[in-house]
């Protein structure tokens, strides 16, 4: 064996290693978080920190691009995914937006894509690209089914989530979302999705009447209900979306407002935390192998 086919061994038995470890968070008796990074070093502050795994967030590589959500093609989001996996020794899950493709068939090409990335899970979502519109119940049901259908030849248990977009986006009513959400799993998702569901009874009943594990995305709704309230609701995963990129971008921006408006140089010293967090990214670089 070269030197070259060890490496790629070694690498392989990770990635099934992660994906196995993705798997299990989801099966286990806790809630566990799942923070979103928007580039490589604020995945490895993360992982250093000790998430026990992280997302990529696809507004959050958009910002860092210059783009709005949705403006991030498949194959920089790959790459994105592909440079997030081989930074950091935590399983990674990747927001693939809608898989890019509009067809079944496409958009489980995606996901193979997404596999051989090395990621252990991915989201899928039933809105269009780029787009206010969403598929109709029939067509998101047949992507679902394909993408499913499409981690079945992996060679490590993909966690595929299935998203129900249109409560959060407008395009259509809760009791939609939840319908929606409830027939992904039966098609064989491993974990469902209605970003923005109400932190009360509609997200109890969604994790009561669903097979498989529930992902809530926190932070939209402030306060929002502690972790511990939505573990007792019946959630399973807990992520931040783009949140922790905008905490960051804002801090940034009233700092540097007030530089150019002042002239007061004093914004410009380091959040308390900076230190913490430089130290958490180096922490959490993977090891050279």
């Amino acid at each position: 064996m070269t030197a070259c086919e060890a490496g790629e061994d070694m690498t392989s038995d990770r990635h099934i290693e992660h994906a196995q470890m993705f798997r299990a968070l989801h099966l286990g008796p806790d809630l566990f978080v799942m923070p979103n990074c928007w580039d490589v070093g604020s995945a490895q502050m993360l992982a250093g920190f000790g998430a026990k795994a992280i997302a990529t967030a696809s507004a959050g590589l958009a910002g860092t691009m210059g783009l709005s959500d949705g403006g991030v093609g498949r194959e920089p989001a790959l790459a994105h995914a592909r440079a997030v996996v081989e930074a950091v020794n935590v399983p990674v899950s990747a927001d693939l937006e809608n898989g890019y493709a509009d067809s079944p068939q496409s958009v489980a090409e995606t996901v193979r894509m997404a596999i051989d990335t090395g990621l252990a899970g991915c989201s899928i979502e039933d809105k269009l690209h780029g787009s206010a519109q969403f598929y109709d119940a029939g067509l998101a049901e047949e992507r679902i089914a394909a993408a499913v259908e499409a981690t079945k030849g992996a060679d490590r248990p993909f966690t595929l989530t299935a998203r129900a977009d249109g409560y959060l986006g407008g395009g259509y009513d809760l009791e939609e979302a939840i319908s929606r959400a409830l027939s992904f799993a039966r098609l064989g998702a491993n974990v469902i999705f209605v970003p923005g569901i109400p932190e009360g009874e509609a997200l109890t009943r969604l994790c009561a009447e669903s097979s498989v594990p529930v992902s809530h995305l926190t932070g939209i709704d402030a306060p929002g209900q502690p972790v511990a309230q939505l573990a007792a609701l019946g959630v399973k995963r807990v992520s931040t979306g783009p949140m922790l990129f905008r905490t960051a971008m804002g801090a940034a921006a009233e700092a540097v407002q007030t530089l150019l408006d002042t002239g007061d140089v004093r914004t410009l010293v380091a959040k308390p935390g900076w230190s913490d967090a430089a130290q958490a990214m180096r922490s959490g670089q993977k090891a050279a192998s």
